[in-house]
């Protein structure tokens, strides 16, 4: 775990300038205390992060669930009833693990998962765009297209022309530009670019922007600044903490929104390993039931403090990842980091402009979204690209679980198409006397799917032909088939249609009864 740690320290920071805003501005999404956000940050980093079996993957607080929990704070009657479904989601989520059902991630096309990070990225770009140019209306981390406001993603970017913070807005220029110098620049010049980050420059010169630029026109005013919680004392700071109320642990509504909490989750968890997976440089394979176990423990520990539900989360794994982290101590680290900042310098954190982590998060974005990821999915073919731009659209102008749905459908769809496609191949030929000669090749494995295009060619036959039906490569045929072929060995009677059946077992001219012949075989065809 420290072999690489000259690479894991300088990630662990990115990811914590990234994870420290979304922290704060999930927890205000959801109605929780901005506090929760934090504990949730530093219970992924430090608890997930040391029990998953992820390298680079790093857990906290979910956009995802912010509209969850902002309705079942207020359905269950206050924060802490909420805090003990955040409880018991996580021992539901170790069952997941301990029933083995961390297999569910595999079932998704890549399409798909490629569509999600795409869509992501382009939230993130959408949503960060008005914190640049410090119009800050909206919370960070709320990747919903429609806000409770009555405005959504698009229209808030009407808004910003009139709010536009000339301070906010020079800093974030800067840092931007401080971003792309050090990434395509001067990381290549030296050890020393390499080791420092350029995110952690960025951020140094906002604070000293921020603090020299005071009083004068250029000024950043406090709203456009970081607002972690600063306490006054040991006991205003362990007064932050909330606990569950397992009184209530009765009452149905709160197992329902546990169980709720559990399946979103671990549904979210095991779409980010696998995507975060493909995303990894050395391809490495995270045991998805260790993952739920870990994530189950995390959201014990964290409903039991006061924290908000937490996942595996994209936007940070994807820092960690293009920053160069190589092990899981790089979330660790960042999960430390969360936690030593909060308690020591929660002050300077206050001194961070929104615009410049906004420029590093416009970094992110756009390596998610790149346009080159669009033009090898177009170029993939329209079976790949559908599923995908479906997936990347439902995903902004829905949300997550929304997008991944529609693309897994749509991808089901062209599972359906390819094998009603391939379930069979016809070849016709012409004979002398005028008649037709055709052979039909049966696929491996033919199922109920493939009884539409297999009926349709075999309605399409011309009286007074020949058919050759070989399944000497087919494995499995169901019984659906076995009828249709049945059927239409009457109509062949008929329609003058010769049936030669060509099979393992030898050839047979217009078998009496197909389900009798396929009976004498073994279950497969």
């Amino acid at each position: 775990m420290f072999k690489y740690l000259k690479n894991d320290l300088p990630a662990s920071v990115v990811v914590f300038f990234v994870a420290l805003p979304l922290c704060l501005g999930i927890a205000l999404a959801s109605g929780a205390p901005l506090f929760s956000g934090l504990i949730a940050g530093i219970i992924g980093g430090i608890v997930v992060g040391a029990l998953s079996g992820s390298q680079i993957g790093v857990s906290g607080p979910a956009a995802g669930l912010a509209a969850i929990v902002l309705t079942a704070i207020g359905a269950l009657g206050g924060y802490e009833n909420f805090l003990v479904a955040v409880v018991l989601g996580g021992v539901i989520q170790l069952v997941f693990g301990f029933l083995k059902a961390g297999i569910i991630g595999y079932y998704f096309p890549s399409s798909v998962i490629k569509g999600m990070l795409t869509g992501i990225g382009i939230i993130i770009i959408f949503k960060q765009i008005p914190h640049f140019f410090g119009y800050d209306a909206n919370p960070e981390g709320d990747f919903a297209f429609s806000q409770m406001d009555g405005e959504n993603t698009l229209s808030e970017l009407g808004n910003i022309a009139g709010s536009i913070s000339i301070g906010a807005t020079l800093i974030g220029v800067i840092a931007l530009a401080i971003l792309i110098l050090w990434s395509n620049v001067l990381s290549k010049k030296g050890k020393f670019f390499q080791l420092v980050q350029g995110p952690l420059v960025a951020v140094a010169v906002g604070i000293i922007y921020y603090v020299s630029t005071m009083g004068t026109d250029y000024a950043i005013s406090a709203e456009h600044l970081v607002s972690v919680p600063v306490p006054d004392s040991v006991d205003s700071f362990i007064g932050q903490f909330a606990f569950p109320n397992f009184g209530a642990i009765t009452n149905p509504a709160i197992w329902v929104t546990a169980f709720t909490i559990a399946l979103v989750a671990s549904l979210e968890t095991l779409l980010c390993v696998e995507a975060t997976d493909k995303l990894d440089p050395q391809k490495r394979v995270t045991p998805t039931n260790r993952e739920l176990l870990a994530q189950g423990t995390g959201n014990i520990l964290s409903g039991m403090i006061g924290g908000l539900p937490v996942t595996q989360v994209i936007v940070r794994s994807s820092a960690n990842i293009q920053s160069g982290g190589k092990t899981k101590m790089s979330a660790i680290i960042h999960g430390f980091l969360l936690l030593i900042s909060v308690i020591l310098i929660p002050t300077l954190l206050n001194k961070i402009p929104l615009s410049v982590l906004a420029a590093i998060l416009l970094i992110v974005g756009y390596k998610l979204a790149k346009p080159a990821t669009f033009k090898a999915m177009w170029n993939a073919g329209w079976k790949q690209f559908v599923p995908f731009i479906v997936t990347v659209v439902g995903i902004f102008f829905i949300d997550l679980l929304w997008g991944i749905g529609l693309g897994l459908a749509v991808g089901i769809v062209v599972v359906l198409y390819k094998s009603y496609k391939n379930s069979h191949f016809l070849n016709k030929e012409d004979i002398s006397n005028g008649s037709q000669r055709m052979k039909m090749t049966l696929a491996e494995e033919v199922t109920f799917f493939n009884k539409g295009a297999i009926l349709k060619e075999l309605d399409n036959l011309p009286e007074n032909s020949y058919l050759e039906l070989d399944v000497r490569k087919t494995r499995f045929l169901d019984n659906d088939i076995i009828e249709i072929l049945e059927d239409f060995a009457l109509k062949a009677k008929s329609r003058n249609i010769n049936i030669k059946l060509i099979s393992e077992r030898g050839i047979v001219e217009n078998p009496p009864s197909y389900i009798e012949f396929f009976k004498l075989r073994p279950k497969t065809a």
